[in-house]
C-alpha cells in the first residue's frame, strides 16, 4: 500500500505531466485563451479523453460562433480517461470533463469538485454512445470475425491499459460479457481474458488513441476499440476494417460541468447535446445520444443494432464491475494483468 504521502506525490506529477503535455503531443491539445475565436473574453477549459478530440475541434469553434457562445474560447487536454480523472481531481483546472466512463466523473464528485445529480441531466448525463469493435489490417488478412477469432495462434492484439485508459475497460468488460454469456459464466469468460491477455495482447497503451496510433504504426495484427475510432481512422485515409461481433458492449460517455465551471459551460453541453452538436458527434463515428437523430442515421443504413448488444448494467452496473474485475488489490483483471507482467498502478 502506498503512503498518503506517496499518493500525494505520484498526483502531483500526474498533474504536472498532463499540464506539460497540453501542447503538442498527439494525445494532448491547448487552443490558447482563443479556441478559434480572436474576441474571446471567457476561456472554458476542456478537459476530456482522448478519442472525441475530432469531435471537440470542430464543437467548441462552432459553440463559439452562436448567441451563447460569444465571446468564449478554449483550453483542452486530452489523455487516458482514467489519468484525465484523477488529474483534475489533484487540481488540474477544468470547466467542463468529458470521460469515457462514468465512474472517473464520480471520481470527482466524491471530491468536491462535480455536483452529485450530474447523471440527472439530459440523456442521463451521456454525450454520445459507441459500441466495441474489431478493427483489422485492411481486407481483414487474419480473416477476424469474431471474438474467438482473436485467439488464433499467431494472432496478436492491441489494446490499452485499463488501469489509465477508460476505453481499456469498455474493451475488456465487452470480451468478458460476450465470452460470459452476458455473466452468466463468468468462469469462461475470465479465461478468455486471461489467454487473451497473457498470450496475445502484447503491448498495452496508456490510452484509446495512443492503442490506436501503435495499430497503424504496425504493432499488431487487431485493434480492439471503439467503433468511432474505426471509422474516424477510415475517414483519415487509413488502411483498416472492422468488425462488429454479435456480441458487444453499448459503450455510454459521460459529461459534465464541475461546480466552479464559468457559466457558459453548461450552455456549452446543452450545445453539444443540441441537434448540431450530436450531428457532429455523429459525423465522426459516434452514435448520437439524441434518439431522433439516431434513428434517422440508421434509417440510412449506418449503426446497426448487434443482435447481442448488452450494457454495463447487465453485468451488475460499473460500481459492481469496478469492485470485481479492477480493483488494484482484489480484482480478476487487475491479477490477470499482473501475472502478465502489465502495470496497474493508478
Amino acid at each position: 500500500m502506498r503512503t498518503s504521502f506517496s499518493i500525494k506525490m505520484l498526483l502531483g506529477v500526474l498533474v504536472a505531466a498532463v499540464v506539460a503535455g497540453c501542447g503538442g503531443a498527439s494525445d494532448s491539445n491547448e487552443d490558447g485563451a482563443s479556441g478559434g475565436n480572436a474576441d474571446a473574453s471567457t476561456t472554458l477549459t476542456l478537459v476530456a479523453y482522448s478519442t472525441p478530440q475530432v469531435v471537440y475541434d470542430e464543437a467548441t469553434p462552432a459553440f463559439a460562433k452562436t448567441a451563447e457562445g460569444k465571446g468564449v474560447g478554449f483550453k483542452t487536454s486530452y489523455g487516458g480517461s482514467g489519468d484525465q480523472s484523477r488529474a483534475v481531481e489533484a487540481g488540474l483546472k477544468a470547466d467542463v470533463v468529458a470521460f469515457s466512463l462514468a465512474p472517473d466523473v464520480d471520481r470527482l464528485v466524491d471530491a468536491g469538485l462535480v455536483a452529485s445529480d450530474w447523471a440527472s441531466a439530459q440523456h442521463d448525463g451521456m454525450v454520445s454512445d459507441s459500441v466495441v469493435v474489431l478493427a483489422t489490417r485492411k481486407g481483414n488478412p487474419k480473416g477476424i470475425k469474431t471474438w474467438d477469432d482473436l485467439l488464433k495462434p499467431g494472432v496478436q492484439v492491441v489494446t490499452p491499459n485499463p488501469f489509465s485508459s477508460g476505453g481499456a475497460k469498455w474493451n475488456l468488460m465487452a470480451a468478458y460479457g460476450a465470452k460470459s454469456e452476458v455473466d452468466k459464466n463468468p468462469d469462461a469468460g475470465l479465461a478468455f481474458l486471461r489467454e487473451l491477455i497473457s498470450e496475445h495482447v502484447k503491448v498495452q497503451d496508456k490510452s484509446a488513441r495512443e492503442a490506436l496510433q501503435s495499430f497503424l504504426g504496425g504493432q499488431g495484427d487487431v485493434l480492439i476499440a471503439y467503433e468511432n475510432e474505426a471509422i474516424t481512422a477510415q475517414q483519415e485515409g487509413e488502411d483498416v476494417d472492422y468488425v462488429v461481433p454479435d456480441d458487444t458492449i453499448l459503450i455510454e460517455n459521460p459529461v459534465a460541468v464541475t461546480k466552479d465551471a464559468a457559466p457558459q459551460a453548461k450552455a456549452f453541453l446543452e450545445y453539444l447535446w443540441s441537434p448540431a452538436g450530436q450531428q457532429t458527434f455523429a459525423d465522426h463515428g459516434y452514435r448520437p445520444v439524441d434518439e431522433d437523430l439516431l434513428k434517422t442515421v440508421q434509417d440510412s443504413g449506418k449503426f446497426p443494432t448487434p443482435p447481442g448488444l448488452f450494457t454495463i448494467a447487465d453485468l451488475g452496473g460499473w460500481d459492481a464491475v469496478n469492485d470485481a474485475f479492477f480493483d488494484v488489490e482484489h480484482g480478476s483483471v487487475a491479477k490477470i494483468e499482473e501475472d502478465a507482467g502489465v502495470s496497474t498502478a493508478k
